[in-house]
């Protein structure tokens, strides 16, 4: 979904960079206006590209709630989908991913459907077997850049209560020098402002990096800032074009 949703998360403070600790719990995911980098991408020009900054899910781990709802579902494909696109739907989720509780979010939706407590309590519960393992070829292209020594960031629309799992289990993300937690910081892709944020806390240099997500609207939201957006779609395109970039 490349727009938050409606009605799930009232404004957190900007801190400049610093997590936000104000006790809160978000209920509106929201857009909001802020000061925009003034030194943009000249149309036209390249840029020397040095930095990377990836999205996690969908890019380099395989993260999709069917991997668990098939099993909860028994492989009935039809009420699985009709479970996720009514109840544990994608804006539901961000919701999560923009600062609310598994708790808080999973009791708006018992109060709607009772009947359907347990899976909905396994979207937190079993989060991690949302998680079917990483990327292979995307993975492979980071440890290249890895091992080259490029700088690497990450900027995750995720659940501050859920990404440690990912933190325990995929050790690829001790690679990078640092990664912005939208659940974290109570702001969400596309959001602009989550993307002022990285820059300022990372101290880096818009038009030295380079941001790759699978969700077209996340890598063109970085475009207005200098940073060189890339679409996700399958890591030989990727490589192709980290390649024409001169990082690999």
């Amino acid at each position: 979904m490349d727009q938050p949703p409606e009605g799930c998360q009232r404004p957190t403070p900007y801190d400049g960079g610093a997590r936000v600790r104000t006790g809160v719990v978000p209920t509106k995911c929201h857009l909001l206006s802020i000061t925009r980098f003034e030194n943009r991408e000249q149309p036209g020009a390249e840029q020397m590209r040095s930095i990377v900054i990836f999205d996690l899910g969908g890019v380099l781990i395989d993260w999709d709630p069917r991997h668990l709802y098939r099993k909860l579902f028994a492989g009935d494909e039809k009420a699985m989908e009709q479970f996720l696109a009514t109840v544990c739907t994608q804006e539901w989720n961000r919701c999560q991913d923009a600062g609310r509780s598994f708790a808080e979010g999973a009791g708006l939706l018992k109060a709607e459907h009772p009947d359907k407590a347990e899976l909905i309590d396994a979207y937190g519960a079993r989060f991690d077997e949302m998680m079917a393992g990483p990327i292979i070829g995307a993975v492979e292209i980071l440890a290249e850049l890895h091992k080259r020594g490029t700088p690497l960031y990450g900027l995750t629309n995720f659940s501050a209560e859920t990404y440690p799992w990912a933190v325990a289990r995929f050790e690829f993300l001790g690679w990078f020098r640092g990664i912005l937690v939208s659940g974290e910081v109570g702001a969400i892709k596309p959001d602009p402002r989550i993307y002022e944020l990285l820059l300022g806390r990372f101290g880096i240099d818009p038009h030295r990096a380079v941001y790759i997500d699978d969700v077209v609207a996340n890598a063109e939201a970085a475009r207005p800032f200098g940073i060189h957006g890339i679409h996700f779609s399958t890591p030989h395109a990727l490589r192709e074009e980290l390649i024409r970039l001169a990082l690999l």
